[in-house]
């Protein structure tokens, strides 16, 4: 089982800039002030590059990659 990871925004050291959007537009969107609303759940395999980028790139420090909380299914 790989591991799986979401990303996560610090509100309060967001200053708005959107560069995380121009990255990773599949996962990320802006809202009507330029900040980013990211879309729930794990990032896609294919995707984790680009969002790692996203984090690197972030000149205020505000986007990271934590570890996705999965539930497990219960067996039927």
């Amino acid at each position: 089982m790989t591991k799986q990871f979401e990303l996560v925004v610090d509100r309060i050291k967001c200053d708005g800039r959107g560069l995380c959007a121009e990255i990773l537009p599949e996962r990320i969107r802006l809202d009507s002030w330029g900040y980013p609303i990211v879309a729930p759940g794990p990032i896609p395999e294919h995707l984790m590059g680009l969002a790692a980028r996203a984090v690197d790139d972030c000149p205020v420090l505000a986007i990271a990659l934590r570890r996705a909380q999965v539930q497990k299914q219960r067996p039927k």
